[in-house]
């Protein structure tokens, strides 16, 4: 989160968060202010839609422990065809249900649930684009990428995101899926695979 600056800054502000690119670009949104907390910064979300340029438009999209939905928003705005946000914090689903509400966005849900109960479930749904940025302090990658794997969320050739404290070892992946990125900035491991048998 970019610190406080001049009304002219085009940088998030603390509370903020700004939409990098597509048919919201630009627009501020506001952060819940809940301890760690920490949305995707600028930077991290340009080089990762860049990334997923080729995949995004019309994809189906799942943000898990989405906290602010920093990154389903931006696939939205990027022409995302939908995007489920999974978040167990009230105050964080309060705050991103206004956001969305502010967009005037179709084609998103909110669900008030923990990530790994949401996808222990039965469901219908499969999803080309996934974004795993869970609390770093949490330790629950491997076990959200193997019920990602496992209950079958994932359609052919579907996109898997990744973000952890650096310092935190690579998250043991299902046997099917590869990296395609692998890369650090700050503090952050970001990562992207696929499920590509």
């Amino acid at each position: 989160m970019a610190a406080r600056g001049n009304a002219n800054n085009k940088k998030s502000q603390a509370g903020q968060l700004r939409i990098v690119a597509g048919n919201w670009r630009g627009r501020l949104l506001v952060v819940a202010d809940l301890p760690g907390l920490r949305p995707t910064s600028e930077r991290i979300r340009e080089t990762l839609f860049n990334w997923l340029a080729p995949r995004i438009n019309g994809a189906k999209c799942l943000d898990l422990c989405a906290g602010t939905g920093a990154l389903g928003i931006e696939a939205m705005s990027r022409g995302a065809a939908s995007a489920v946000f999974v978040e167990n914090s009230p105050v964080a689903v309060k705050t991103l249900t206004a956001n969305l509400a502010s967009l005037g966005s179709a084609g998103t849900e909110v669900l008030h649930i923990d990530a790994r109960t949401f996808l222990r479930g039965g469901h219908e749904l499969t999803f080309d684009v996934v974004f795993l940025d869970p609390p770093f302090a949490a330790d629950m990658l491997s076990e959200l990428c193997r019920l990602l794997s496992a209950r079958d969320w994932l359609s052919a050739d579907a996109r898997i995101y990744l973000e952890l404290d650096r310092k935190q070892p690579e998250p043991d992946l299902p046997p099917a899926w590869q990296v395609l990125k692998n890369k650090t900035a700050g503090r952050v491991r970001y990562m992207l695979a696929t499920a590509e048998a």
